[in-house]
């Protein structure tokens, strides 16, 4: 686990011992005033975008252009236009991000961060405006400790998730819900045993 799951134990009143499991997701649900589905929802899709709540920064280190052209086909049309950007996540994220999301060249600095990995200037504006939390913009790296959780929370919020998760745990609610998150379907299987176990240990 990271230092941010650990803050985040703190936070709610639970060992933090840096572990994830029923305890935690309890005291998650209670402190945030989340019901049992919204939580599930919400910690299922956490739990599979950090890697178990263990990575709460972008990397976009890619050590082969073939990958970097797989997972960015339309600014990538070819593995040579991809080479000089393998082994170099800034000169990546400044050309996958840089004119977008308000970045304005900055992708590295504005790359995702927190469990579920918000992206962009824009967004980090967002959430530091709703949230009421200013240093976001001088110091986004926040965004992957002391606040990885709230942004979550946020984007469920804002996107407006939570009616769709108190829907249920099946398969097309988690559907829906990774379809917003993710943009696709990837990891659904994952994604739906997450939110199934962790609804287990709230109901």
């Amino acid at each position: 686990m990271t230092e941010a799951m650990k803050t985040l134990q703190e936070k709610v009143g639970v060992g933090d011992d840096g572990s994830f499991g029923p305890n935690t997701a309890r005291a998650i649900a209670k402190h945030y005033e989340l019901s049992a589905l919204e939580a599930a929802h919400l910690l299922g899709q956490a739990h599979h975008e950090s890697g178990g709540f263990k990575k709460t920064t972008e990397s976009l280190y890619y050590s082969t252009p073939e990958r970097i052209q797989a997972v960015w086909p339309t600014r990538f049309e070819t593995i040579a236009d991809a080479e000089p950007y393998a082994k170099n996540p800034k000169a990546l994220a400044d050309k996958v991000y840089g004119g977008r999301m308000g970045n304005n060249g900055e992708g590295f600095k504005w790359r995702g961060r927190g469990f579920l990995q918000i992206t962009g200037r824009d967004n980090y504006r967002l959430f530091a405006s709703d949230m009421r939390l200013p240093d976001v913009m001088d110091d986004p790296d926040l965004c992957a400790n002391e606040y990885a959780f709230e942004t979550a929370l946020w984007y469920f919020k804002t996107n407006f998730l939570f009616r769709t998760a108190i829907k249920g745990v099946s398969e097309e609610v988690v559907r829906k819900i990774t379809r917003r998150v993710n943009g696709g379907y990837h990891g659904l299987e994952d994604r739906m045993n997450q939110t199934t176990k962790i609804h287990g240990w709230l109901s």
